[in-house]
């Protein structure tokens, strides 16, 4: 079994009222190491002193592009300093993506992002969700992507659920990236047959708003609690040279917290043989 990371984004709301309690109660899971969605206004040094205390460690954190676009230097060297040999951009708004007339130079400025964070001993990965799986000059958004920027600059962060929504299946996904994939997400959900998946999440500081796991609809899920091949995933992670897996559910399962769902996934994760 590969490293087991969770992101943090799944506890925002708990971090939000009692930090330092959540931390400890992450770890009281059994999880060792996390990944970063924000710093709760905290520096980074009082960050780290606070993972150090409940005995975690950062190994990646997701920042939004714009973020770092404003100040590159200043927002890596801040998170490196917690610890994170990963930086993520995690999600593109709209000006930002494919469609828009900007993008060729979006690209390039990705790769002036992943410059920087080898010049400061980090990698730059990207993490996707559904929308870069439309086609963009005959081939995937997401694909184009990687086509455009050496991997030397930009590597995945393949988010399994949003791949699946997408459209591909997400083990053939991981290992279409093998040598390029360090990081895997993990994330499972449900959704009925026949229905749509429209409304599926949501996103912080962004206008698209969400009621995702309302009855009969989609449903984010513990990990190994949904429709997704959690072994297949795992064996193509490792097949592909990744380090790390990252436990990600951006809501929890209806009926229970989102302590309660990182406890069942890591649970199902130890119990794999």
């Amino acid at each position: 079994m590969l490293p087991i990371m969770l992101q943090l984004y799944n506890l925002r709301n708990e971090l939000t009222v009692d930090f330092e309690g959540t931390l400890q109660k992450t770890a009281s899971l059994g999880y060792r190491h996390v990944e970063l969605a924000g710093l709760y206004g905290k520096s980074p040094g009082e960050f780290k002193a606070e993972l150090l205390k409940a005995g975690l460690s950062a190994v990646s954190a997701h920042v939004p592009y714009r973020d770092m676009l404003a100040a590159p230097e200043k927002v890596m060297a801040g998170y490196i300093e917690i610890g994170c040999k990963y930086i993520v951009i995690p999600y593109l708004n709209e000006e930002d993506r494919c469609t828009s007339p900007n993008y060729d130079g979006v690209k390039r400025e990705i790769a002036k992002l992943g410059e920087l964070a080898k010049k400061q001993g980090a990698v730059l990965l990207y993490h996707n969700h559904e929308f870069e799986f439309q086609l963009y000059h005959g081939k995937y958004a997401l694909d184009d992507l990687y086509d455009s920027i050496p991997a030397s600059l930009l590597q995945t962060e393949i988010d399994t659920c949003w791949a699946n929504i997408g459209g591909v299946n997400p083990s053939e996904y991981i290992l279409k990236y093998r040598g390029r994939s360090p990081v895997v997400h993990l994330k499972d959900f449900y959704l009925p047959e026949g229905l749509s998946p429209e409304n599926m999440y949501e996103l912080i500081g962004l206008t698209r708003q969400a009621a995702p796991n309302a009855e009969g609809g989609f449903e984010f899920r513990a990990v190994g609690y949904g429709k997704q091949n959690i072994p297949s995933i795992l064996k193509a992670a490792e097949e592909a040279g990744a380090s790390w897996v990252v436990v990600e559910q951006d809501l929890p399962t209806p009926g229970k917290t989102p302590l309660e769902c990182a406890k069942d996934s890591i649970d199902y994760l130890r119990g794999l043989k």
